[in-house]
């Protein structure tokens, strides 16, 4: 069947509401001439962080302990284990160097996403650098680096084997609970740097703050949210978020801050937030993160500094001549920067001392097997706190409530629609159509037809079918499921491909549910954007059954399958001219999806917040006898039968009779 190259439309349109924003927030930058105008804007900025970030955890006792010392020459590491939140315990290296006279600076490194965490031998290379130059440095292990690995009791855990993947798992659970993992990694930092500014040889007025890539993005953030950090060196990070969109680039879960990019920030504004204090940025010319955004963001940042006066070396740009990474360049001129900022010398080193197997600060190497409590189990516990606060809704508040949840705007007139070229699709002669749902995007809506001759129109039928499939509607139709049964019927059948799915699939030769791909990043833009990639894809479920009615459909039975389903249940519940509902491979709860380690569904899915205000049970027993489940899958998508059923529905407070 002949295609019209939709694989750009979802990209493209974020893209451009993108660069409106970025365009609005350059008019308001190159608006700022004085003092005054430029703390306005940085206080706006530091609410707009302190909101995207949420409400912190209460700070609780470190129980900061020492488990052991490594002797060098010039200095010693301590291997420091403290607990960030209740039941959270994070390894760490302390450097203190050899015979100290009086308090010293003192800097917090962060690693990036290095599966052996703080012992990474460039990241030990820049502490080493630092600590022979007189700092004291606080290295701590991510999640899932290090001796950090949140999965060690797992049998079965190659979805994260990978720390990123694991990053990501972590994050689309936190999701449904209203966090942010972003917020989880800066907590364990600020609490990092809670036990370095506790430590007798620490100036606390000289704190330093620098990491690489995923270390950088922790640098970024950090700086932004803790005043008490006096100068920074992020590296290999800073960019822009339109760069990282642009070259499709997709980043981890823990660098889409909710809602920055809608309210016109960007990058650059997290270092402006705690101008005039000294900063350093620091990238590679070879980087996957884009040096123009880079330049950019120096630019901007250099400028509102000269606005507040601050001096000429309270700024600076470094890129080194290699490909990402934390090369011996980019390290020596940190050292350098943060020496001429606390009036200390600098020490060069033409090797490291790599710290061998004792270097471990647990006794097996896993703060897990040490006594912490899985960060999936944390996420479990506060996910039942909020289904146990959670209030019945009323009917109208229900719908209220999903309408705010998935962001949907109103709808208002009729969409109008495009008549594409047919064809055959196992067996079917099919008719597509191109729904205008918003702006520049369409939803694909094809149509099992009798008759050649009338592929090039759009006649509705008073009462119809519309299926909603898991990936694209072409593949649903070979296969041997609801939609290759519905379409061997009498009765008028469509299919709908919302955006990003079926014929707008960006990356079809690609795997659809890679934890980096195209949904994902597209999701994580939407979450930048202070929206809901899911609730986009509804809308474009909506506004189609609106052309649908308006063209004179009276009673529209709706299917869904997989990730189809979550669309037909939203949808089904919002839309009056739905008079039937059938999901097969739904999802039965997502609080389902925090209770269990591991969850295959993708992020797309996943309505940010949306357990303290309801669940699907909500949604299912509101739809009543409108509603059929065929085949409920669980939390890895696979079916649910038997005594497994039985219980998910209990669980769920569903009734056995709702599945056939």
């Amino acid at each position: 069947m002949s295609r019209n190259g939709y694989g750009h439309m979802v990209l493209d349109d974020v893209v451009g509401r993108v660069r409106e924003i970025r365009e609005d927030r350059r008019r308001r930058l190159a608006a700022i001439r004085t003092k005054k105008q430029a703390l306005a804007y940085q206080r706006r900025v530091r609410r707009v962080i302190r909101r995207a970030c949420g409400p912190r955890p209460p700070k609780t006792p470190l129980h900061a302990r020492i488990a052991g010392v490594i002797e060098r020459r010039y200095y010693r590491v301590e291997k420091i284990l403290y607990e960030s939140r209740p039941g959270c315990l994070v390894s760490a290296h302390l450097y203190v160097p050899k015979g100290l006279e009086g308090r010293a600076p003192a800097v917090l490194a962060t690693c990036g996403h290095s599966d052996v965490g703080k012992l990474e031998p460039l990241y030990q290379g820049f502490c080493q650098r630092l600590v022979r130059s007189g700092f004291v440095v606080l290295i701590i292990d991510p999640f899932n680096q290090g001796e950090r690995d949140q999965y060690h009791l797992l049998a079965e855990r190659s979805a994260v084997t990978n720390c990123c993947h694991a990053h990501n798992m972590m994050g689309k659970q936190l999701e449904l609970t209203g966090e942010w993992f972003g917020m989880w990694r800066a907590w364990d930092g600020i609490r990092g740097l809670d036990y370095l500014l506790s430590r007798p040889e620490v100036d606390r007025t000289r704190v330093g703050l620098t990491g690489n890539s995923g270390g950088g993005t922790m640098t970024t953030w950090l700086w932004a949210m803790e005043p008490r950090f006096t100068m920074a060196a992020p590296s290999c990070f800073v960019t822009s978020f339109l760069a990282n969109l642009e070259n499709e680039i997709p980043a981890d879960c823990e660098q889409y801050p909710p809602g920055v990019l809608g309210a016109g920030l960007e990058m650059a504004d997290f270092i402006i937030a705690h101008a005039p204090k000294p900063v350093i940025l620091l990238g590679q010319n070879y980087c996957f993160f884009d040096r123009r955004g880079l330049r950019e963001a120096y630019a901007e940042v250099s400028r509102f500094y000269a606005v507040l006066r601050a001096p000429s070396e309270s700024t600076r740009l470094f890129i080194g001549p290699e490909p990402h990474g934390f090369s011996v360049h980019n390290q020596e001129a940190m050292v350098e920067f943060f020496a001429a900022h606390t009036d200390t010398h600098t020490q060069r080193l033409r090797r490291i001392d790599e710290l061998g197997v004792d270097a471990d600060v647990t006794p097996a190497g896993n703060t897990i097997a040490g006594g912490a409590t899985p960060i999936y189990e944390l996420i479990a516990s506060r996910a039942e706190e909020l289904c146990q606060a959670r209030r019945p809704l009323a009917p109208a508040e229900l719908v209220d409530s999903v309408r705010d949840i998935l962001h949907l705007p109103e709808r208002t007139g009729t969409p109008h629609y495009r008549i594409l070229r047919g064809g055959t699709v196992a067996g079917n002669r099919i008719a597509r159509y191109a729904v205008e749902t918003e702006r520049d995007v369409r939803a694909i809506l094809h149509k099992r037809m009798r008759e050649a001759a009338h592929l090039h129109s759009l006649d509705v039928e008073p009462r119809l079918s519309l299926f909603l499939p898991h990936v694209a509607s072409q593949q649903e139709l070979g296969d041997d499921g609801l939609a290759a049964s519905m379409a061997s019927g009498s009765d008028p059948f469509y299919l709908l491909d919302s955006r990003g799915l079926g014929e707008s699939r960006p990356d079809e030769a690609g795997d659809f549910f890679h934890p980096y791909g195209m949904d994902y990043m597209f999701h994580g833009h939407e979450l930048l954007l202070g929206g809901s990639y899911l609730g986009q894809r509804v809308s474009d479920v909506l506004r189609t059954l609106d052309l649908l009615v308006a063209e004179g459909a009276g009673k529209i039975s709706l299917y869904g399958r997989g990730q189809g389903a979550l669309l037909a249940a939203f949808a089904a519940l919002l839309h009056e001219g739905v008079a039937s509902v059938t999901l097969q491979h739904a999802p039965l709860s997502y609080q389902a999806m925090t209770q269990a380690p591991l969850v295959a569904w993708p992020v797309a899915g996943f309505p940010r917040g949306v357990l303290a205000r309801f669940d699907l049970p909500d949604i299912y027993r509101a739809l009543g006898r409108r509603l059929h489940l065929v085949q409920p899958w669980d939390v890895m998508m696979k079916p649910l039968r038997g005594v497994k059923l039985q219980r998910a529905l209990a669980e769920a407070r569903l009734p056995a009779a709702l599945v056939r």
